[in-house]
């Protein structure tokens, strides 16, 4: 998945993609247009989320923004060798849904791993339960409304784990967890080489 994975950035970055139509396309619109496209983690970013679940040991991991489910299979590989835990995860795309359902069978965590089809700010409203450990790694301009919807089932020490937090579009989420009144403390975690991964701890 990941040479596949390489193979796409490498046609999008010889010009073989033309995405400008979808910058004033709605997150729906993005999700089915890019319902092809990996959008994953790095290898190194996969490694560090199995090894912070595997020893933050969570009875419940919330990732917003499966795509094809690279980074879901890494935290539920370690949900499955900590002997506990699930894994619920979030995607716009119908296409994805089904494609990472069948991944997530052939790869045995299919029992792990709960898929929410449709909008996060909807599907992650009626969880049961608390939440101990997220990933935000979807539509940039969700992180806060996403964390916001999900902050009152964070206990103390619980980790929030945001991709791509290199990108301007996430300043926002970036000044709201780094501002201790918000309850976070909270560190910048290189990557990929012109992109960082923000680990935030709930105080």
């Amino acid at each position: 998945m990941f040479a596949e994975s390489a193979d796409q950035f490498a046609s999008m970055r010889s010009g073989g993609t033309d995405f400008s139509r979808l910058e004033s396309a709605s997150a729906q619109e993005r999700a089915d247009a890019l319902s092809g496209y990996y959008l994953p983690v790095t290898p190194d970013a996969g490694r560090l989320l199995y090894a912070l679940v595997r020893a933050a040991r969570p009875a419940t991991v919330v990732e917003f923004g499966m795509s094809l489910g690279i980074s879901a299979i890494h935290l539920a590989a370690a949900v499955r060798d900590n002997g506990s835990g699930r894994v619920i995860t979030t995607e716009l795309s119908a296409a994805k849904v089904s494609a990472a359902k069948k991944t997530f069978a052939d790869v045995g965590l299919d029992d792990l791993i709960e898929v929410l089809e449709g909008d996060a700010l909807r599907t992650l409203k009626d969880l049961d339960g608390p939440v101990d450990f997220v990933l935000l790694d979807g539509w940039k301009e969700l992180y806060v409304p996403v964390l916001d919807l999900l902050e009152p089932r964070l206990a103390p020490g619980t980790l929030v784990v945001a991709d791509n937090t290199s990108m301007t579009e996430l300043a926002p989420y970036l000044e709201y967890v780094r501002e201790p009144a918000n309850g976070y403390v909270s560190v910048s975690f290189p990557a990929r080489d012109a992109d960082s991964m923000e680990i935030s701890c709930r105080t």
